[in-house]
């Protein structure tokens, strides 16, 4: 094949349907538009989640909970996460963020008990699940609130 003979693949190109270009296309005139009316002129048709004057679905629905400015995000690690690292390793937020477990540390790393620890680490964290603690602890490890 040389570049002289390179196609687009069968059905990936598309021509664009010229509207108002005489009555012969199909759609000339009106331009596929109908007769007068609001959707007919320029700029025309109503914003999204208007009702035509009804009270619009978004306004008929009350108004529920709030954004809590204080909250926090935490980065999740499960167990089954922890097992890349040797047996007696510390492992610390800033070493799963240098080996690439959590590409963003939020507000803090919490270790979750989901998957089977198989190593002996030390663990840092912000926060645990009593299951995570329950299995480092069980695999010979020690956590570590910081």
């Amino acid at each position: 094949m040389k570049l002289h003979e390179l196609k687009p693949a069968e059905g990936s190109r598309k021509v664009r349907n010229r509207v108002g270009r005489g009555i012969g296309s199909g759609n000339g005139k009106t331009a596929g538009k109908g007769h007068k009316g609001q959707n007919a002129r320029s700029g025309g048709g109503v914003r999204p989640g208007f009702e035509g004057g009804q009270n619009p679905l978004y306004r008929r629905l009350p108004k529920r909970g709030f954004t809590n400015p204080t909250r926090k995000e935490f980065a999740v690690v499960n167990l089954e996460k922890l097992n890349r690292f040797e047996d007696g390793t510390e492992v610390s937020p800033e070493l799963l963020l240098e080996t690439g477990v959590v590409s963003n540390a939020k507000d803090g790393i919490k270790i979750l008990g989901n998957g089977k620890l198989e190593k002996k680490l030390t663990v840092k964290a912000n926060k645990f699940s009593a299951s995570a603690v329950e299995a480092i602890e069980a695999a010979g490890g020690k956590t570590e609130v910081i």
